[in-house]
Order: structure tokens, then sequence, then C-alpha cells
């Protein structure tokens, strides 16, 4: 450490005046020898004010003036502060988050309370003032961590990142009384109970397994189960023949059903039951990150869950069972409930209670297995349909950063419901959950991590308009929030209950509604509305049709049917389809508007998704300031292959992902709309919002056949 520099550890004091008086002559730092920062440190853990007489003793002992012992230990003594500060800091964050979210289980346990004489509600205390009881306790503890932030700014020398404030950015993303599309608005009209539309709220939906009180016999007989799925899991991804074998038809991996059992023969197998039908896939490819960084992601629930968000629409560890050798991930064994999705309301989310298994094979190369665990009561998901066989992926490293994946989905799945005809073939021929489309969407978004990491800037990425590396970042992390959000809007999950409007037009529109109190996110009635079409278009050209600035006033409402104009624009990876935008619309009424726009594209489908973003809120995320309190309410577009094989298309493509898409001969595609319905959490769903926001998709989607020249029917 250098002398003078004015920190702690091994630096000394400043010779100069401690006010900064002589700052204008240059100052000498001297660096401290290992055995003087050892002698120094031993010192002051022993004591940590010592008096005139030791620090002779160490000014003599050492061959330092007394002066620098003295600001030697000012300075040790600050830095210590500083860091009992931080660690005081963090640990009432976490008191805090853990407050708030007991404050939002008690409010969902209020919702079901019942009257014990009549069955019915209680007649209590307004629950207008219940909210307004939490909301002076979240303003409380909030006081309460600023004060404690502000005081150990003092002595960590810059500001801490406290909460932002409670009245987030206001933005309006589509007003219900609008009449371009037959809705009266909200002030007329009866109004509809919550209850008509079953939703959801914003908290996570209660398990009915929380992974406590797991017997040591249980814990043996899951790190069993998962050595064994290890070993299975080893074999599919390294042997061909006779347990995979090439199809014919699309050159994918298919399993050889036989030799599998008679290679792993399995007692309880699912298969007697004649509703039961396997998927089994594999794929490998190169990613642009490192085996380390792509373990520690797969480990951690909640960024496995970051990293797939059209994917994994859920993700919890429910108790880690062995937490691996010598503090690495080696070994480390999980309990983890998860649920899968397809981005669209028509396909059931898959759910999984299951083992997660790591295990390094050697040096840069490591192995993770997920299966799913038979509880021996099976009490916990007695009606779960779906059963994950050993899957997983091996990672091994490359030079430069990149990593090689080898990716394999096996899964016994029930089907209890049919399978709607629109994705009878992509799910059937195991495309919709299989490995291409893992390992096509972590290719994905290793590139987008990568670009998030770069630290320079290019004018063709930013358009000269975002300033800074760090307000790149920033945008980067409010598009990501608001793809998360759309993303789970859409899920099926017991969370979501989806309500089919019938009656209103031909095309089948599924509505729910949410509470949202999330920061983050608009305060108030949310009312989601999507429906699933099929075009006989290829999904490269509706995606191209989407992202096409001069064919946008064509489907997109809040352009009005004025031109839009990119005015930033960032990268996400070397295809051209992935990227940030955010545009402007000519449109008089609303200067102050703009809309901030991802869209991406892999092998496996693309996405363009969109949201409306006043300008205030918009330079907050450029400057680089957090934009995690922005506001968001995201609509937009899903889109995927048919699955069926392509007969006669004939498109050829340079591009592997255009290729890939080319090979369906048609798309789905998956039109979403959320709207505002209200500020307040406990307004009425007005009949008027429904009829606006079903004319709305009802009219988009006949705007999309016309512009593609497809029929209205």
């Amino acid at each position: 450490m250098e002398y003078g520099s004015g920190g702690g550890g091994g630096s000394g004091g400043s010779g100069g005046d401690p006010d900064g008086s002589d700052s204008r002559r240059k100052k000498r730092y001297h660096r401290h020898t290992a055995h003087q920062i050892q002698r120094l440190e031993g010192m002051f853990k022993e004591c940590p004010h010592p008096d005139e007489k030791q620090r002779l003793q160490l000014s003599r002992e050492l061959a330092l003036a007394p002066r620098q012992i003295k600001f030697w230990f000012q300075n040790r003594r600050t830095q210590m502060k500083a860091q009992h500060e931080r660690a005081d800091n963090c640990a009432l964050r976490v008191e805090n988050d853990k407050i708030r979210c007991e404050n939002i289980a008690i409010r969902e346990a209020l919702k079901n309370v019942i009257c014990p004489s009549c069955g019915g509600p209680p007649i209590g205390e307004d629950s207008y003032f219940d909210e307004q009881k939490l909301r002076v306790e979240n303003a409380q503890l909030k006081e309460e961590l600023d004060r404690v932030s502000s005081i150990a700014a003092k002595y960590i020398g810059r500001p801490i990142s406290q909460l932002p404030p409670v009245q987030p950015v206001h933005i309006s993303s589509l007003d219900l009384s609008m009449g371009s599309f037959g809705g009266q608005g909200m002030g007329s009209g009866p109004s509809l109970d919550l209850d008509l539309l079953p939703g959801s709220s914003s908290a996570m939906p209660i398990l009915p397994f929380q992974g406590t009180g797991i017997s040591d016999m249980d814990k043996s007989l899951m790190a069993d189960v998962a050595g064994n799925a290890l070993d299975e899991l080893l074999r599919l991804l390294q042997t061909n023949e006779p347990l995979w074998m090439k199809s014919t038809t699309d050159g994918r991996d298919v399993l050889n059903l036989e030799s599998y059992e008679r290679i792993f023969p399995r007692a309880n197998s699912h298969l007697k039951n004649p509703n039961v039908r396997i998927e089994a896939s594999r794929d490998s490819g190169v990613v642009i990150m490192n085996s380390l960084a792509l373990v520690d992601i797969f480990m951690d629930s909640n960024k496995w869950m970051e990293l797939f968000p059209t994917i994994v629409s859920m993700a919890r560890t429910l108790e880690v069972l062995s937490s691996g050798m010598m503090g690495g991930q080696s070994g480390s064994l999980q309990l983890m409930y998860g649920e899968l999705q397809v981005l669209s309301p028509l396909v059931p989310t898959r759910e999984f209670y299951f083992l997660r298994y790591c295990q390094q094979i050697e040096q840069g190369s490591w192995a993770i297995v997920d299966v799913s665990y038979d509880f021996p009561d099976n009490q916990f998901a007695p009606q779960n349909p779906s059963h994950r066989l050993p899957s997983g992926c091996l990672i091994q490293d490359m030079p430069n950063g990149y990593s090689k994946v080898t990716w394999v989905e096996h899964v016994e799945i029930e089907d209890k419901t049919p399978t709607h005809r629109l994705y009878r073939d992509l799910i059937h021929r195991g495309l919709a959950f299989g490995a291409e489309r893992w390992l096509a969407t972590l290719q994905r978004m290793c590139e987008r991590f990568a670009c998030l990491m770069v630290k320079g800037t290019s004018t063709r990425d930013l358009g000269g308009v975002i300033p800074s590396p760090d307000g790149k970042r920033s945008m980067m992390k409010l598009a990501q929030r608001m793809v998360n959000n759309f993303c789970a809007s859409i899920s099926t999950s017991n969370g979501h209950r989806w309500t089919t409007l019938s009656g209103l037009n031909e095309v089948g529109v599924r509505v729910t509604i949410h509470k949202n109190t999330d920061p983050g996110q608009p305060n108030g009635v949310v009312l989601s509305a999507a429906t699933t079409i099929w075009l006989p278009v290829s999904p490269q050209n509706v995606f191209n049709f989407f992202r096409d600035e001069r064919t946008r006033p064509q489907w997109d409402v809040l352009s009005n049917g004025n031109a839009v104009q990119e005015v930033a624009h960032i990268a996400n990876g070397p295809h051209p389809g992935n990227c940030i935008s955010v545009l402007r619309a000519f449109n008089t009424s609303q200067n102050n508007m703009l809309i901030l726009q991802e869209s991406c594209i892999d092998s496996s489908g693309s996405l363009v998704i969109y949201c409306p973003v006043d300008l205030p809120a918009i330079n907050i995320a450029m400057s680089g300031e957090d934009p995690s309190y922005i506001p968001l309410l995201p609509s937009g577009f899903s889109i995927s292959p048919d699955g069926r094989l392509d007969q006669g298309d004939g498109a050829s493509s340079s591009s592997s992902t255009t290729a890939s898409m080319g090979k369906s001969g048609g798309s789905l595609i998956t039109v979403v709309f959320q709207i505002l319905v209200s500020s307040l959490p406990s307004a009425k769903l007005n009949l008027e919002s429904v009829t606006t926001v079903n004319n709305l998709i009802g009219n988009t989607v006949q705007q999309i056949k016309a512009a593609l020249n497809c029929p209205s029917s």
C-alpha cells in the first residue's frame, strides 16, 4: 500500500497538512514493506488504539516516523468502522426485504379469511385502512434504512445505493379512454368484480412442499438417485449408436427407446400408462461463457431463471442437500422446483420437483444433471403429469472464454388434456421443450451478457445518444426486466388462470388480471390479454415485419399510424435482429413519450417486445442511474415455428438462424397486450376495459394478416 494515499490497510498518513492546504505541492508516496504491514496488522488486532509509548516503540522497530504510525492506525480504524457499517446496512436491507415479503404474504392470507359463523368474508376494518397501515410501516422501515445508509456513506466516502422514492415515474402505457377501437373508456358501464376473472397477485404461488423436514434417510436416498442420474446422463451425452440415431427427416438426434430401456431398465416406469409419451432430444454447441460462470448460474435458481426467461417461468431452491466440496460447486446437490413454459396461454406449464446435481468431471469439464424425485408418500405432486428423467448438460472449457455445451432433455409426459391443435406438431416432435431450444436460448443469452460486459462504446451501437458505458448497461438491464415481465405475463402456471372471451370475435382472446404492488411496475390492477394465431408465413419473415420501422404503423396502436424513427440502438449480439432500440413516433400529442423495444431471434423462435416509457425515465436509464424502479408494462409478440416440416417453401439463407427457422412452413404468433386498468389496487374491473382490449387484439390481428397478405379467417 502507498504511504500518503489516504487508504486503510497498509497505507500510512500523508506528510502534508491534513486539511489539504498544501495540496498544490506534489506529494511523495512511499510503499510499506510486507514486514511492516504484517507487524502493524498484528499490533492492530491486539490494540487498535496504541498510546504514544507503543507508537514510538513501533516507530523504532519498523523504521517509520511516529506520525506515519499514528496515521496508519487512524486510517485502519476508519476502514474497520466503514466495513461494520456496510455489514449493518446489508443486514438491514435483508431484514427490510423479509418484512416486505411477510407483509405481502399476510395481505394474501387476509384475502382468504372467512367468517366461522356464516362462511362469508368477515365484517371488520376496511381493507383500505389495512393497506394504509402497511404503507406507513413500509415508510418507517425505509426511513430507518435511509438513516443507516447515510451514516455508512460518511465512512465509505461515497453514496450508498438507497431505495428509490416510493412514488415511481408515472407513465400512461395505454389509456383505456381512447376510442380508436370501439372502447368507450372506463367512465361508464357495469363493473366487474375482480373475482369474475380469476387472476393472480404479484406474490409467488405457495408450493405444497417447501423442502423442510427432509430426514437423513431421504437425503441419502436423494444422493443415490442423483449419482445414478449423473451416470446415466454422461452415457446419454457421450454415446451415439445404439442409444441415439439421426432422424431421416430433420437430422435431429432421436433416442432409440428399445436400446434405452435395455441399457437403463426401470422398475417404476410410467410407460405402462397409454397416455404417457416420451420426449427426448440432444444437441450441442459453443457458447461465449466459461464453464465456471455457467455452473455458478445453473446452481443459483434466481440466476437460472434470469438466464432462461422465455423457458423458466418460475424456479426455487427448496433445500441445499450438499453445498459442494471445498467451497466449490462440485458435489453440490439441491432439491428444486421449476415451471417450464411455452410463450402462449394455449400451452400449460410443466411443473417439476427435481434434484439438481453438479459434478466436476475433470479440469475445465462439468456435468449438471436434473432428475425428478418421487417422494415415498407421493403427497407433494400427486397430479403432476411431468416426470423429468436424467437430463442436463456437459460443459467443457474452450480457449478464449468459450465453452462447448452438450445438452440432453428427457421427460415423460402424461397428456391429461389434449394438446392444442396449433401446438400439436411443435410439442409432440419435442421442439417446444427440447434440447435445441435450451441451447439456442443459452447461446443467445450468453452473447447478450458478453455485450453487457463490454466496457467500450461504439457510435453504431449507441447512435450517439447514450453517453457512457454505464448508460448502455443501465438500458440493457431495463430492457431485460421488460423481457422478464413480458414472459411472466404469459405464464399459464397456477398463479395465472386465464379466462377465454367467447362470442366477441373469431380470435380466441384469453385474459387474466393481477394486482401490481411491486416496484418497477405500475401500481394497480393490470389486465393482460393474449391470443395465438397461425400464419402461413415463415417465422423469419414475420420477425422482419415486426422489426421494420417502415411497416410498424400498420400494426402498432402506439404510433397512431405515424412514422417511427429509431433514436438509439444497442446490439445484443452478432445477429442484427438481437438488439435494443429506443423509438420515437412522430406524434405531436405525445412528444415526451418514447418506445423501448427489444427484439431477439434464435433457431427456436423470436420475440419483439416493446413498452412506452416517458422521456424523463429514459434519461434516468441513459445517464447510468439504477433503472430498477422505472415502471414497465410491456406488450409484444412471440414468434415460433409451427413444428411442421417444410414441404415446399424452399427458403434458403446463409444465416444458420434463418435457415433453421426456415425449416418450418408457418408461424405461431402470440400477441400480448397489458393495460393498467386502474392505479388503485382495490378498483373494480370495468366491462368496457375487457371489450376495449379484446377489440384491440382483434384489430391488431386483422391488420397483421392484411399486411402479410394472409386470409382474414
